[in-house]
């Protein structure tokens, strides 16, 4: 048996930056290190070229009653800039009070990692366990996984035997309180454009005269939102799935605290829907957030101009039964409405994802027709975490988004148990980032302990 964090340390050092062409070689070198370790894992392995970067499929097969799980993973990471923040080289992986630090340690190379050790250790001490794996890394995530659907599609009939997806791509708040998530957020991004004058204007000569497209921009935009930050697209709110009474219980239970939250975030004041609290806004409710905002002079100093154009960025996120073409669609339709006479506005989408629910086994709002071995899974889940770190997990929403995880529901049928591994302070997407190594070890053994309980039946 390999060692899982000699074995990570390799593979964090290909940097495997999917949205830069210049990290072709990190790309590939990951891909080969999967390739070479599924391989030593006795797994069939098959490389499925993409447009872009190809997709690690290894399987291990066996009689067609057997249980079978997908295992899902990217290994493409984030660019590390700026690479001056970082206190170590971002590949290569250097170990530090319990941490291991580099880029894709936690997002996702070590909480994967965590996953393809324990099916190593389990089919080194069973090696007729009578279940069916296949793992799916792909090296889009990073990019919103352009591949990955039509990858679905193609592979429909073959994929959707299996019965659940497992994965760790999500958040736990502490090294001692794990979460198995239970719903992600969707997505759809927008990008708007307001234009005035054919050219940059002196405001001297033409200020009070014409509408300044920056001006136009930032009321429009303003009035996306009321003064308690509810959205005030009509619809936006119309297919927001309803919070079952037990979902607050769990987030009840996870004890956080709004003073601690907004010291960690290093603000005075959090802003939330009136209706909701800070920690339930960030996970049961849809946003519209502005990611960026540009016109007219950036430079040192003054320019006196009135800009011939200003732009947006925005994202919403989006939760329950919401359609992101759909509220994309009102979006852009509320801003165009409100566009001033003298602006021209262009308002186009870009990329998209659904949001995903799914509910355990023993709630009230449980689904009578819940796959047996679904339920199992997630009951597993609970005992493994409950034994591993002597306490029991949280069920719980999550306020980011990974929208492959609905298009496998909408493609293959199947649900996904989603074991966070990766915390907080792991600075995932930033410089520094870090795995806590004692969590890590732990997710092995929770993600055996599930294995085997899988191999049941």
């Amino acid at each position: 048996m390999f060692d899982p964090i000699e074995k990570l340390k390799e593979h964090l050092r290909h940097a495997s930056v999917s949205t830069d062409s210049a990290f072709k070689e990190g790309m590939n070198g990951s891909r080969d290190f999967l390739e070479s370790l599924f391989g030593e894992m006795g797994l069939k392995v098959e490389i499925v070229d993409t447009d872009l970067h190809p997709i690690v499929l290894a399987k291990r097969q066996g009689n067609p009653s057997w249980p079978h799980v997908i295992i899902y993973g990217h290994y493409d990471v984030q660019p590390a800039d700026p690479v001056e923040l970082w206190e170590s080289d971002p590949f290569e992986p250097v170990v530090r009070d319990g941490r291991i630090y580099a880029r894709g340690a936690a997002d996702n190379k070590g909480p994967q990692m965590a996953h393809i050790a324990a099916v190593a250790q389990a089919l080194e001490e069973n090696p007729d366990l009578p279940l069916r794996i296949t793992f799916l890394i792909e090296g889009e995530e990073e990019i919103g996984s352009p591949s990955l659907l039509p990858f679905l599609e193609a592979r429909k009939e073959e994929l959707s035997e299996a019965d659940l997806v497992l994965l760790s791509d999500t958040l736990s708040p502490s090294a001692d309180q794990l979460v198995v998530t239970v719903g992600l957020r969707g997505i759809v991004a927008l990008e708007v454009a307001f234009e005035g004058p054919k050219s940059d204007l002196h405001s001297g000569l033409h200020g009070g005269a014409v509408y300044n497209p920056l001006q136009a921009l930032f009321e429009v935009c303003a009035s996306l939102h009321d003064s308690e930050n509810r959205v005030t697209v009509p619809g936006f709110y119309d297919a927001v799935a309803q919070v079952e009474d037990w979902e607050r219980d769990e987030l009840a239970a996870l004890g956080a605290n709004e003073e601690d939250y907004k010291e960690f975030l290093g603000i005075d004041a959090l802003h939330p829907h009136p209706d909701y609290n800070a920690f339930e806004a960030i996970r049961y409710l849809p946003t519209l957030e502005f990611n960026g905002m540009g016109g007219g002079y950036q430079g040192e100093g003054s320019k006196t101009i009135i800009p011939s154009k200003a732009m947006a960025k925005i994202t919403c996120r989006l939760v329950g039964n919401q359609d992101p073409f759909k509220v994309g669609a009102l979006v852009k339709e509320a801003i165009l409405a409100r566009v001033p006479a003298g602006i021209k506005a262009t308002v186009e989408m870009g990329h998209e994802g659904s949001p995903y629910l799914v509910v355990p086994p023993g709630r009230p709002n449980t689904p009578e027709d819940q796959p047996v071995r679904l339920a199992k899974a997630f009951e597993a889940t609970g005992r493994a975490i409950t034994e591993v770190f002597e306490k029991p997990p949280l069920f719980l929403r999550e306020g980011g988004s990974i929208p492959i995880i609905a298009d496998m529901k909408k493609v293959l049928g199947l649900d996904s148990v989603m074991v966070g591994l990766f915390l907080p302070e792991d600075n995932l997407h930033a410089p520094n980032e870090s795995l806590n190594l004692a969590v890590l070890e732990k997710g092995i053994q929770v993600s055996k302990k599930v294995i085997l309980a899988l191999a049941e039946g």
